[in-house]
């Protein structure tokens, strides 16, 4: 292998992991059978902003210090990684790489390290042209107000708000593909492929925006999909899931859908998955019309998944499967060691130190991920260490979770106000996570309470979780577990 390899990364938004699969992607379904890949990878936040900040810069949100989107001013510096924290971007950059960003640019710092003088990467992200792009075409932008719908949200844990944010409202953008979000953003990626320095290795970070809502999409892509099999527990909520989720958008808006409204929402949403399978395919194309394909180390990867009515809930911001779990595939130079790397949980905060591996560059000093190169190069056997996610709002501080992943077993612990919920799913006997084992004793609870209670403290938490959380959980609750 070169001691250079480029290194394409391509990233999804609110990707599920369950559309994978030949009939709505069949070219990243062929990337994946190229590749190294890890079926139980997940996000270390299911939110956009904080969950790029962990996967570009190796650490958890706690350690980065960025544990919401930000929007919301009275709560801002809780969306910001912390300034001069090395990231994916600066270490290429400094090892020699010529460096390119398209589409989203959601690895916010405290420093705008993206908008410094000194920043060898150059920003073509959709924040800074696609708007002047729609100006000049005389197109629309998608979604609008028919897409979306209010919601409440807390700030800072202790003020209500009425905010909008999508609702799955579907709609066919009149202005084409050449005008919607992603067919900007891959003019521009097969822009930077073309234009990039050919005498230094590449690196390329293309951010696309499908299948995030809104589902205003183009044909043909509206048009596609005419009955998209849904998962049993689309419309359905489980007597004992967290009904804290009904107090931030996921539940608040996705609890007002029956299970025959979320047919054309998923209708629209295997289109969107299909446009950007046809992206992910005009890149291939690309990178093997320009001979740098076979060299190329390429990433594709979600940053978070959708929960498209699972559990009565709408986007994110939950650490159920379908918006905590993402694909993740690493296609090595000339298809080497493709398969499955590892079945079990796997961080997305791993990422980051693999690819300085595998680049040759080291692994800074304040990455908490560790480098998944021997699992793939089979040197080491698959890691059985637990897996962390965490979420603490949208916009702004509110309803918050935590969660660890441990071999099949799931502990969820659900906050708002003065209220916690605990969450415990067997993974294997209960994919959907429809039967709640915190009500029953588990033994293996405290267990789990212990760990996660521990990485908490590790990582700097804002918050804590101890035994009596779950002593008091059991009494509050007691009259849920007996109506169930």
């Amino acid at each position: 292998m070169s001691l250079n390899p480029h290194v394409i990364v391509i990233m999804a938004d609110q990707l599920r992991h369950d559309f994978i699969r030949p009939e709505f992607a069949p070219r990243i379904c062929a990337l994946f059978s190229e590749s190294a890949q890890f079926p139980r990878m997940y996000t270390a936040s299911p939110l956009c902003v904080p969950a790029r900040g962990s996967f570009f810069t190796g650490r958890y949100p706690n350690e980065t210090g960025c544990l919401v989107n930000g929007w919301e001013p009275i709560d801002k510096e809780h969306g910001l990684v912390a300034a001069r924290t090395p990231n994916l971007y600066t270490c290429f950059e400094a090892a020699g790489y010529d460096s390119w960003h398209t589409g989203k640019q959601h690895l916010h710092t405290a420093d705008a390290f993206d908008e410094q003088a000194d920043s060898q990467t150059r920003w073509m992200s959709l924040e800074r042209g696609y708007a002047d792009h729609l100006a000049n075409s005389g197109a629309r932008t998608p979604g609008g107000p028919r897409f979306t719908g209010i919601c409440p949200e807390l700030h800072s844990r202790k003020t209500s708000a009425a905010r909008r944010y999508s609702i799955p409202q579907t709609g066919c953008y009149e202005d084409g593909f050449e005008n919607f979000f992603d067919g900007y953003i891959l003019k521009e990626t097969l822009h930077a492929i073309e234009h990039r320095d050919r005498q230094k290795p590449f690196l390329l970070n293309a951010m696309f925006l499908a299948p995030h809502p809104p589902f205003d999409i183009p044909s043909p892509w509206y048009q596609k999909f005419k009955d998209v099999p849904m998962p049993e527990n689309v419309g359905r909520w489980d007597p004992l899931q967290s009904p804290l989720n009904l107090y931030h958008m996921s539940g608040a808006i996705g609890a007002r859908y029956h299970r025959e409204e979320w047919q054309e929402p998923w209708r629209v949403y295997a289109g969107l998955v299909n446009l950007l399978d046809h992206c992910v395919g005009q890149i291939v194309d690309k990178l093997k019309a320009e001979g740098i394909y076979e060299n190329s180390v390429i990433v594709f990867t979600s940053d978070h998944g959708e929960m498209l009515g699972s559990h009565c809930l709408w986007q994110k911001m939950v650490a159920y499967e379908e918006s905590a779990r993402t694909p993740l595939a690493i296609k090595m130079p000339r298809g080497k060691n493709a398969g499955v790397a590892n079945p079990g949980p796997t961080s997305q905060v791993d990422v980051f130190p693999t690819l300085c591996q595998i680049a040759g560059i080291q692994i800074p000093n304040s990455v908490s991920g560790k480098s998944l190169l021997p699992q793939i190069e089979g040197r080491q056997k698959p890691t059985k260490e637990p897996v962390f996610i965490q979420s603490d709002g949208n916009g702004a501080l509110e309803k918050w979770s935590r969660c660890v992943v441990d071999g099949n077993l799931k502990l969820i612990v659900d906050g708002f106000k003065d209220e916690v919920f605990f969450e415990l799913y067997d993974l294997e006997a209960d994919p959907f996570e429809s039967r709640n084992l915190a009500f029953e004793q588990h033994a293996s609870l405290p267990r789990f309470l212990a760990t996660l209670s521990a990485h908490m403290q590790r990582t700097g938490d804002l918050l804590s979780l101890n035994e009596a959380d779950y002593q008091s959980f059991q009494r509050n609750y007691a009259y849920q577990a007996a109506l169930a």
